[in-house]
Formats: C-alpha cells, structure tokens, sequence
C-alpha cells in the first residue's frame, strides 16, 4: 500500500505525464469527461461519473481507420497507426472499469480488433473507490464493487491523503516511488463506502428470469408497448453508456484523399443498420426492445451469465423520458428481493 498527500498530486501528475500521455476527469465547459492532462488542468476527482464513459479511452467515439488515394491506376492506402505508447487513464470509477471488461469480450475475440487491442496492452488504468455514491447507482447488482473497484492501481480518497494498491505488474511500476502506508485506512474506508452502497434505493434488483433461458418469454413480453411509447429516439442512453459497442464505418472524401473512419452509432436511430431494402426494426418498439434484450438477455446467453449493463446510472440520470434499465428491469422481472 502507497500513499502521497493530496496537496501533491499535482506533482504525481506532472511525473507521470513526462513519458506517458495522462487522462483524467477534466472539467471543461461545465462537464467533466477524461481528457489528455496538461498544467494547469480542472482535475475533478471528486466528479463521481463523468458525462460520457472512461471507454473513450479505448473506443473513441471518432476514430480513423485508414487513407487511401487515387491517381490514375494506382491507389495508395494507409492504416492509421496503432497505439504503440503506454498511457495511463486515473480516476476510472468501478463501473467504467467494469465496462472494459465487457468490451474484452467484444472487440478481443476473433476477429480481434487491433486499434482496441493495442490501446488495452498500452493502458493502464488507476481506479478510484466512490467515497459518494449517489441514488442513481447500482452498480452491485453487475457485479460491481465501488469500494475496491481493481483495475491495475485501486485508489482511495482518505481525508488529506491518498492512499493506492497496485494490483498488476504494470501498477507497481507506475506508484513504486509513492511512500508506503498502512493499509488499515483504506480498509476501513471500504467498509464506510459499502454501508452506503446497501442503503442506495437501487442496491438489490432482481436479475432472475433475465437470461437466455426465458429469450422468447422476455422477447414477447406485452409491456415492450407501455415502455416503448415514450421513447424519443434521441440515442441519449446509448452515448452515456460504458458497454455499448455499436459503431458506423464512413468515408471522407476531400477531393485528394479518402479517409475512413468508424464513429459510434446507436440501436435507437432509424437508420441503424440500415439496408438497401429497409430497417430490419420498422419501430421504436422493436429497436427500444433491442437495445434492452440485448444488454439483459443477448449478452449474458452469450457471455457466461455476464450482463452488459454495469449500473452506473448515467442512462437513469440522462434520459429525457426516464425510459432506462432500471425501469425494464423492475417492469419485465420478478418482484425486487
């Protein structure tokens, strides 16, 4: 166990950064999201969830792919450079670590994905235990600990002082400058945080029945209509969440060059996976109910029992008709334990 006073982070900050590119909770605007740290920076480590999802991180929401150019008969085509640098992201609360753990099981089967694979070997990640959970987390109920939420260095905010557990390899290196400490502190604020965390409205979901064996049930369930009806489309809930995956491939033409990119996209547009016939979901019903089927049903018959939901609250705090998970959940399951 490390620690270092929290007067000097600033100082932690500027080490790490004279090798490695930084991310970390930036305020800017008036929102916080994970940005490439500089001096003189809005560090909000106080921020429990950032706007969009530490996945940025891995997944960015725009990236290019590949250029290629066309004179005559000959093209030439380049592919965007993988990630090649190690990088360190601080501040990841347990639910957004969580959520790298889903996109594993997406983007690093076959056919892996080498721009994630790259940056996943690269990254290391510095979690941040939530001294304050809020009433629209429940993020237990996946699995989550937001006490001691892992990742390659585990953090806690201890009065003046922070106090960090390197869990990896990677993690050793990156504080093994750090004073040591006693780890009794950090235990006992585990403990505080998980008195907090059994008193939170949402701690306690029923998940039973969410599963690949009651599909057709779920999938027929009438109360799709009743929850759908409200729904705007807006695609909100999918661009806050830290597991969706979905992306589009375009290409940029500027005259000279064409350049292709992927950029996130959602199940709740229209046009998602639109082909030349037509959308394979004619309605918001039908996508509505993708989008949740997919996350509570689809995923976990997939995925050994794993949901694609790690309840960081962001689609409860965010969505315009307050059409979340949690509303699904408590709608289409059992009674709550």
């Amino acid at each position: 166990m490390k620690k270092i006073a929290m007067a000097s982070l600033n100082a932690l900050f500027a080490r790490i950064a004279t090798d490695k590119k930084l991310y970390l909770p930036i305020e800017k605007a008036g929102k916080v999201d994970f940005y490439e740290w500089s001096e003189g920076e809005n560090v909000r480590l106080d921020a429990l969830k950032t706007v969009k999802s530490a996945k940025d991180v891995f997944f960015p929401q725009v990236e290019n792919l590949l250029k290629f150019r066309v004179e005559g008969k000959s093209i030439e085509i380049n592919q965007a450079p993988l990630c090649e640098e190690d990088f360190v992201i601080f501040g990841v609360r347990g639910c957004d670590a969580k959520s790298f753990e889903i996109l594993d099981r997406v983007f690093l089967v076959d056919p892996r994905d080498e721009f994630y694979a790259s940056r996943r070997a690269h990254g290391i990640v510095v979690t941040l235990a939530c001294g304050e959970p809020e009433e629209s987390c429940f993020c237990t109920n996946f699995g989550v600990n937001p006490a001691n939420p892992g990742g390659d260095v585990t953090a806690w905010i201890v009065g003046e002082e922070m106090l960090l557990q390197a869990n990896t390899e990677k993690g050793e290196k990156l504080i093994a400058e750090l004073d040591e400490a006693n780890a009794k502190a950090a235990a006992d604020e585990q403990a505080r945080i998980s008195e907090i965390v059994e008193k939170l409205p949402l701690n306690g979901l029923n998940l039973e029945g969410f599963d690949g064996e009651h599909l057709m049930e779920k999938f027929n369930d009438p109360k799709w209509e009743g929850l759908s009806r409200a729904c705007l489309g807006c695609g909100t809930c999918t661009f806050v969440c830290p597991t969706c995956q979905c992306y589009d491939i375009r290409d940029f033409d500027n005259g000279k060059s064409v350049t292709r990119y992927r950029c996130w996209d959602s199940c709740m547009y229209s046009d998602f996976t639109l082909m030349a016939a037509e959308n394979s979901r004619h309605t918001q019903l039908q996508r509505y109910r993708q989008r949740f089927m997919h996350k509570l049903v689809y995923f976990p018959a997939n995925n050994e029992g794993v949901y694609s939901c790690v309840g960081c609250g962001r689609c409860v705090e965010k969505c315009p008709q307050g059409l979340n998970i949690v509303r699904v959940i408590k709608a289409l399951g059992v009674n709550e334990k």
